[in-house]
This record gives structure tokens, C-alpha cells and sequence, in this order.
């Protein structure tokens, strides 16, 4: 019997359809010994691997608890070559409090990369990173800080510069429309560090499951309510609400995000909205959650409706969200590339999905509403990667990351577990496809699994400051 296909996540907006349709093992064993992983990129994520597993942490080794001080670990800012100076002006607040915190020991620990430090066009990690007087290996903040702001869009900045840096650095990014929301951003974090919200410790885990949906039906039963059980076993100081099924609606979902029931903590996991190459929602609505509004593909089979997905526009101008901190399951929940990242073997050349790369709207007018930072997805998120073949549920990779964070630890500090996950799975399978090219029979299902994993994992990132942690204090209704 042939194994069961693989189903992915995201919705077309124009059409009703799959982004993708469901693959078998073997189609995407395929396209997996048909990529080519860059050779320096490669040996950065071999050399993580090795750190990790003897263990060992992304920055250089210091005391217990110092990865969190930015005076032990720095702080930095990555602009592009022609960034405007006006954005740096609308971001001094925030810098002077970072250099406040990361410069009081040692002034080089706090880092401006601008004017002819910043990054150039086509620039490589490794090419960055010697031009600043850094090489490969564990981050050393006498070099190169560990926490790092990029700041301009995937085209200015590529997302493949910032996935090569998140190897071994905390890595985060920002892009606005206009200088006021920039220089809202930066008031909103030195307002909440400064005055902490009375925010409870209140955690919402919220998982869409449409009917006759293979994808969302398996992030519900095996991401979201599993994960929120695990956690209140972990980290029982927290309350949890769970909010599945039919209870998943746009209308829930803006309570939670800005409206009367809003936690300090939001995870989600839905399809993400996709549309065509041009298409004139594409920039402000690519990425927008589908809620448990739409009645699922047997019964819909037309385009999609705003009334079924919460996008950026659905936030109000008065939304409240100081402190807060989300994270989206979903396909294009923190960005859309220029060019498809789905490797084509037959041809060799990556299609366009859209006319330059971007973040997604949601995430960025959540942050000038005062959420710190929100945790999403670039590309397609993969559904199956967090099942690993027969194995059943394998949630360890989120659970670690949402216990440092519900714990007070920086965002970025807490999300290395995705980067771990990532080197090591492509040190895994590069092996494989080694083995594979000198005659080994490949096994589809274990490469087609590594594969998906591998690139899922990668393709999480930060919106925000990496350096911000969540604002939550003890809660009265929690015993």
C-alpha cells in the first residue's frame, strides 16, 4: 500500500483551492534530491549542529542565565545600504535604551551596522559577518553582537540573509510603511519595558478545524491541543483557554487579538491566506488567518471571502495589545518571498508568487498596536513536519520554545529551538542525500519527512525585536 500523501497549509483566495494539492512521499523525496543546499550555508548549519548536540549554545559559552543579559551577549542593528536616515531617527528611542543596556559594560557589545557597515545587495551571511570582523563558529559578542534587528523589507534585507544569520544569531526583523509606525514600534517597546503592563499570565491557544480539512483537522488534534496541555503541565503558574473547533471563529479571534478576552500570549494555527501573483489583495491580505468561518473545501468551492479570514484590516485603530506576543501556524504568517522556495526539479527555476518579497500586514499593524513581536511562518507552512512519520505527535521543538518564552526569557532566545531543529535536520539529510547519489535506494518516506521538516523549521522567524520578552505578571485566578 502506498503511504498516505502529504497535506500542506494555505488557502487560494481567488480560487477556494489548495495552495498546493497533497504530494505523495515519493514526489517530495523527489524534490528534495533534486536541491542544492549552498556549501557555506551548509557548513554553518553542520558547525550549529555540532555546538548543539555536545551541547553547546549559539553564543559563545558564558555563565547561566547570561544569554538573556544583553550586557553580556549584546545588541545590534542591521540596516540595508540605502536605508533612510529618517528610520533611524524614528527608531532612536529603542537603539538608545538598547545601547543603554548592551553598551553598559563594554561599548562594541552595542553595534549600529549603517552607511558602509550596513548590508549590501546579494550579500551572504559569511560575507556580512567578515566585512564586520566576524567568522563562522558560536556568536562572539566582542565581534558581533548575538541579538540582531534587521530593518527593511525581504527585498532590501533577503529573508535567505536573515535565515543563513539565524543559525547562529537571535535574529529579528522589522519593516513599516511610514516612519510614524516605525517610530511607534520603537515608543511602544521602551513604554513597556519601562512600565510593564499589568497584563495576567494568560495564555489562548487557538486551533481552526474546518470540515472535510486533512490539514486543519491534524494542527488541531496534534499541534494546538496537545501543545496547550503540555504547557500547563510544564508551566502550571499560567492559565490556558483552548479555543477549537466551531468555538475558532473571526469574531473569537478578534476578541483575542486587541479585543474584551485578549491574552498576554496567542497561538494560532489555521490555513494562511494565499493569492495569485499581482492579485490586488495580495499585499494586504496574504498570510491572514482563515478561521473556522469557511465550511471547508467539499462544501466551498469558490473564492474566499473576507467575511471567513481576519487579516491587518480587521484591527481597529484603538486595538489594545501592549506586552502581548503571538505565534501563527499558518502559510505566509510572517512574510511572503519574491520567488517560490517549492524547489522545481524538471525545470530548475523558481516561479514568481509575487512581485517583491514582504512582510505580512497582520503581523505588522499587530505591532504598532502594541504586541512586542509575533512568531510566524515565511513561504508554506508545512503540517506534517510536526508528525514524524509513524511516530505520533513530535511537539518538543514548540513546546521548549513557548516554555522559555511563557518563562520571561527574550523571544529570540526562546525560538532557538527551531534553529537547532534546523541544523540538524539538514545535516541529517544532507547524509541521506549523500548516500542516495552513491547508490543507496532512497527511502521516500523518511527523506520526504526530513525534507518538509527541515524547511519548516527554517522558515519561522521574528517580527520584532529579538530582545523583547512577554510582559505577563501573576495571575489572582491561577492558584
Amino acid at each position: 500500500m502506498d503511504p498516505e500523501p502529504l497535506i500542506f497549509n494555505g488557502i487560494d483566495g481567488a480560487t477556494g483551492q489548495y495552495l498546493l494539492p497533497p504530494l505523495t512521499p515519493r514526489d517530495i523525496s523527489k524534490i528534495a534530491q533534486g536541491e542544492k543546499l549552498d556549501p557555506a550555508a551548509l557548513q554553518d548549519l553542520v558547525q550549529r549542529w555540532t555546538q548543539v548536540s555536545q551541547p553547546h549554545f549559539g553564543v559563545k559559552a558564558l555563565a547561566s542565565g547570561d544569554e538573556t543579559n544583553l550586557a553580556r551577549t549584546g545588541w545590534g542593528v542591521v540596516f540595508a545600504h540605502d536605508a533612510d536616515p529618517a528610520i533611524r531617527e524614528a527608531l532612536a528611542p529603542l537603539l538608545a535604551r538598547r545601547k543603554a543596556h548592551a553598551g553598559a559594560e563594554k561599548e562594541k557589545y552595542y553595534q549600529e551596522y549603517v552607511g558602509i557597515r550596513a548590508y549590501r545587495p546579494d550579500e551572504s551571511k559569511q560575507q556580512f559577518l567578515a566585512r564586520n570582523g566576524a567568522g563562522p563558529g558560536p556568536a562572539d559578542p566582542e565581534k558581533v553582537p548575538y541579538y540582531l534587528l534587521l530593518v527593511g523589507d525581504p527585498e532590501a534585507i533577503p529573508f535567505r540573509f536573515q535565515y543563513q544569520l539565524d543559525v547562529q544569531y537571535s535574529v529579528g526583523r522589522i519593516h513599516f510603511d511610514t516612519l510614524q509606525d516605525y517610530a511607534q514600534y520603537a515608543s511602544n517597546v521602551v513604554e513597556i519595558e519601562s512600565n510593564p503592563p499589568q497584563l495576567q499570565r494568560r495564555a489562548a491557544f487557538f486551533g481552526v478545524r474546518n470540515a472535510g480539512d486533512q490539514a486543519t483537522q491534524l494542527s488541531a488534534d496534534h499541534l494546538v491541543k496537545p501543545l496547550a496541555a503540555k504547557l500547563a503541565g510544564e508551566l502550571p503558574g499560567w492559565k490556558y483557554d483552548t479555543v477549537l473547533a466551531a468555538d475558532a471563529t473571526k469574531a473569537r479571534l478578534g476578541q483575542l487579538l486587541g479585543g474584551a478576552d485578549t491574552p498576554a500570549f496567542l497561538f494560532s494555527a489555521s490555513h494562511g491566506m494565499g493569492f495569485p501573483n499581482g492579485d490586488a489583495r495580495q499585499a494586504a491580505q496574504q498570510g491572514a488567518l482563515l478561521c473556522q468561518d469557511w465550511p471547508g473545501p467539499i462544501q466551498w468551492r469558490q473564492p474566499i471571502p473576507p467575511e471567513f479570514y481576519f487579516a491587518g484590516e480587521d484591527l481597529g485603530d484603538s486595538t489594545a495589545l501592549k506586552g502581548t506576543v503571538a505565534f501563527f501556524f499558518a502559510c505566509y504568517g510572517a512574510g511572503t518571498p519574491r520567488l517560490d522556495d517549492f524547489a522545481h526539479v524538471a525545470t530548475g527555476v523558481q516561479s514568481e508568487i509575487a512581485p517583491h518579497g514582504f512582510l505580512g500586514r497582520l503581523p505588522k499593524r499587530l505591532l504598532t498596536r502594541g504586541m512586542l513581536a509575533v512568531v510566524g511562518h515565511v513561504e508554506r507552512a508545512w503540517g506534517c513536519s510536526f508528525t514524524w512519520k509513524r511516530a505520533g505527535e513530535q511537539l518538543s521543538v514548540f513546546e521548549s520554545s513557548l516554555l522559555r518564552l511563557l518563562q520571561g526569557q527574550p523571544i529570540g532566545r526562546a525560538v532557538e529551538f527551531f534553529n537547532e531543529r534546523y541544523a540538524e535536520l539538514s545535516s541529517d539529510l544532507t547524509s541521506e542525500l549523500e548516500d542516495v547519489k552513491y547508490g543507496k535506494i532512497p527511502d521516500d518516506v523518511e527523506i520526504s519527512g526530513m525534507w518538509t521538516a527541515n524547511n519548516d523549521a527554517r522558515s519561522y522567524i521574528i517580527i520584532g525585536d529579538p530582545a523583547v520578552c512577554l510582559a505577563a505578571q501573576p495571575s489572582t485566578s491561577v492558584s
